[in-house]
C-alpha cells in the first residue's frame, strides 16, 4: 500500500518543499517546532520552543484559537520557520485499533473493508470521523487459512481536526499533513539500535518490538517493530500530573515546581540536596509517585497489547520526551517492569543540549519523511 500522511485529506508537499518541512507539536504549556534538510542524510535546519499560555490548549484539543494562532506567529516569526507544517495531535479524539483482515488485493476493495471493520471497533460515528489506515504486517496462509493482514485503523474526530486546521491557517501556516504524534515518535527513534544490535549495523527484519514513551505533559506511548507501529494510547499521566501535584501540597507556581522537580529527581539521596528540606521531601514524594503511576500505566498498556493476537514480544522501552531527563527516574521504573529502559536521543538532535533535545524529539520525527 502507498505511504501516506495520516488524515490524508491534506496533501503530501512534493521532496522539494520537504527540505522547508515543520514538525509541529503543541502542548498545554508550550509550542515546540523542528525544520530540517535533508542532504545525502537529515540534518536539523532549526529547532525552537515558545510558551502557550494556560487554558489554551486542554487535553489536546484547541480551546483558544486566537492564543495559540498568536504562539504560533510569534514562534515562526521570530526564528524565520518555514510555514509548512505537519502537526502532531494526541488525544482523547482519536482512536487507534488494529484490526486483521484477509488479504485484499484491489485497494478500493481494501479501504472498504477497512471502512466496515472500523465501524465495529471503533467508538464514533464514522461519517463524523476522518479516518485513515496502514498495513503493519500480517499472518500466512496456514492450516488451510487464508493469508491475512494486520492493519492499523486511526479514526479523529472532524470538528476537532477543523479547529486545529482553522488555527494553522489563521498563524498565516500552511498546513500539509497532520500525523498522530506516535507515529512521529517511532520515526524519531526507530534510528536507535536495540540491545543486542551493533551501532551502524543494517538490522535484519526485527523479530521484538520496542515500547516507546514520551513523558511530557502527558505520556504518548507506541509499540512498534521497526518503525510499524503495532499499538499505541495517549496517557493522562505525565509530568504536569508531578507538578500541579507539588504546587498544590507546597504553594508554589507551576514554573517554580517545575524547576524544583527538575532540580531534585530521583538520583540522589534527599539530605545530599541543599535547599528547603521540607520543599525538597514533598518533590521527591511527587516524583515518586509520578514514577509509580507511570509505571501502572505502562503495565496496563503491555498488559493490553500482550492479549492481542500476534503480539510481537517488547524487547526494550525507550523512554524520551522532557521526563527521560529527569535524574533516576529510568532507574527507578526499570526494575518494576522488568525490562530494559532505553534514553532516546536523535543523532540529529546530538548538538542539542538535553533540555532542548528532549522536549524536541516528537517534533522532530513529525518533519520526518514516512
Amino acid at each position: 500500500m502507498k505511504k501516506r500522511d495520516l488524515f490524508s485529506t491534506l496533501r503530501r508537499p512534493s521532496r522539494a518543499n520537504d527540505d522547508g518541512l515543520v514538525g509541529l507539536e503543541v502542548d498545554a504549556n508550550s509550542v515546540a517546532a523542528v525544520q530540517v534538510r535533508r542532504n545525502g542524510s537529515v540534518q536539523l535546519a532549526a529547532g525552537a520552543v515558545g510558551p502557550l499560555a494556560p487554558g489554551a490548549v486542554t487535553d489536546g484539543e484547541v480551546t483558544d484559537r486566537e492564543t495559540v494562532a498568536e504562539a504560533l506567529r510569534s514562534l515562526f516569526s521570530t526564528h524565520a520557520l518555514s510555514p509548512q507544517v505537519r502537526l502532531g495531535i494526541a488525544n482523547q479524539r482519536v482512536v487507534v485499533r488494529t484490526v486483521r483482515l484477509p488479504v485484499i488485493e484491489n485497494p478500493k476493495e481494501l479501504a472498504a473493508a477497512v471502512r466496515f471493520a472500523a465501524q465495529e471497533q471503533i467508538a464514533m460515528p464514522i461519517d463524523d470521523a476522518i479516518l485513515d489506515y496502514r498495513v503493519v504486517g500480517g499472518a500466512p496462509a496456514n492450516d488451510g487459512a487464508a493469508p491475512q493482514l494486520d492493519i492499523v485503523v486511526v479514526a479523529a474526530r472532524r470538528p476537532m481536526i477543523s479547529a486545529w486546521l482553522e488555527t494553522m491557517r489563521s498563524a498565516g501556516l500552511q498546513p500539509v499533513g497532520i500525523d498522530l504524534s506516535a507515529f512521529g515518535l517511532i520515526r524519531a527513534l526507530g534510528e536507535l539500535p536495540g540491545p543486542t544490535q551493533e551501532a551502524n549495523v543494517a538490522p535484519a527484519k526485527p523479530t521484538t518490538s520496542n515500547l516507546y514513551c514520551n513523558v511530557g505533559e502527558v505520556t504518548n506511548l507506541a509499540i512498534a517493530r521497526g518503525r510499524s507501529c503495532l499499538f499505541t494510547r495517549v496517557s493522562p499521566v505525565g509530568l504536569d500530573d508531578v507538578v500541579s501535584s507539588l504546587a498544590s501540597s507546597t504553594g508554589l507556581s507551576g514554573e517554580h515546581a517545575r524547576q524544583w522537580v527538575s532540580y531534585v529527581g530521583l538520583a540522589q539521596p534527599p539530605d545530599s540536596l541543599e535547599g528547603a528540606p521540607e520543599t525538597i521531601a514533598r518533590t521527591r514524594a511527587a516524583l515518586e509517585s509520578g514514577a509509580s503511576a507511570l509505571v501502572d500505566e505502562l503495565r496496563l498498556s503491555l498488559d493490553f497489547y500482550s492479549a492481542q493476537d500476534g503480539a510481537v514480544p517488547v524487547e526494550r522501552i525507550v523512554l524520551s520526551g522532557p521526563g527521560s531527563i529527569l535524574p533516576g527516574f529510568a532507574e527507578q521504573m526499570e526494575p518494576a517492569l522488568g525490562l530494559p529502559i532505553a534514553t532516546g536521543r536523535p543523532s540529529a538532535l546530538s548538538e542539542l543540549d538535553a533540555v532542548a533535545a528532549a522536549r524536541l524529539t516528537l517534533s522532530y520525527g513529525l518533519a520526518l519523511e514516512e
